[in-house]
């Protein structure tokens, strides 16, 4: 029988992004495979806060091992928002809302903050937080950054959430125009994974692993 890992979230982006990055021999479950699960309420100052706090939290809830990330956008013109609030910027998510509904509102927000701002003041990151829990304790911590700067409109139909404003210079494309492939490469929940991956790696599926925290 194949070693199950909750994937905490309900975002099919983030679960097929995880999936494909960490390649493993592990059954992999997402929370909508668990009926009356309740939420866990992301209150935490930082993204790190957040990852911990819902890995433990959905460990703890199904008795599975729970991979978790809060991951988002840091504007510096902004003051660092949308931060945290990323996913939420322009309103809390309705029940039954489309999320592709959500993402274009939260950029349509940002772009009209930004409207007077130069190309030179509008430096940005994406930021990924990512937790590894059981149900007794964090695991492994890991973080990736991307440093890159905020198109004046969207380009490119690819990837989810902020991906089609973020401006990448090395690649003169957002990260809507990338595959998922070169997206994987690159981005800051990438850098997260693979950071995690040699871990998980560890015959029997992590247990040797102590717990660590790794910055990037």
């Amino acid at each position: 029988m194949k070693f199950k890992i909750l994937i905490a979230t309900a975002n099919p982006g983030k679960i097929a992004e995880l999936r494909a990055m960490l390649d493993l021999d592990i059954e992999w479950v997402g929370l909508s495979d668990f009926a009356n699960l309740g939420e866990i309420e992301e209150d935490g100052a930082t993204f790190a806060e957040n990852a911990r706090k819902k890995a433990l939290g959905y460990a703890k809830a199904t008795g599975l091992w729970t991979i978790a990330d809060d991951s988002g956008l840091v504007v510096d013109a902004l003051g660092g928002k949308p931060g945290v609030k990323s996913s939420r910027f322009s309103g809390d998510k309705l029940k039954g809302q489309d999320q592709s509904l959500i993402d274009h509102r939260n950029i349509q927000k940002v772009l009209k903050l930004l409207k007077a701002v130069p190309k030179s003041a509008r430096k940005a990151r994406f930021v990924c937080c990512l937790c590894l829990a059981s149900p007794e304790k964090v695991l492994v911590e890991t973080q990736g950054t991307l440093e890159g700067l905020i198109a004046d409109k969207e380009i490119g139909q690819n990837g989810f959430g902020y991906d089609p404003i973020f401006f990448v210079p090395s690649l003169n494309r957002t990260v809507g125009q990338l595959t998922a492939d070169e997206k994987n490469a690159i981005s800051h929940r990438g850098q997260a994974i693979r950071k995690l991956k040699p871990c998980l790696a560890l015959p029997p599926v992590g247990r040797a692993c102590p717990r660590h925290r790794s910055g990037g």
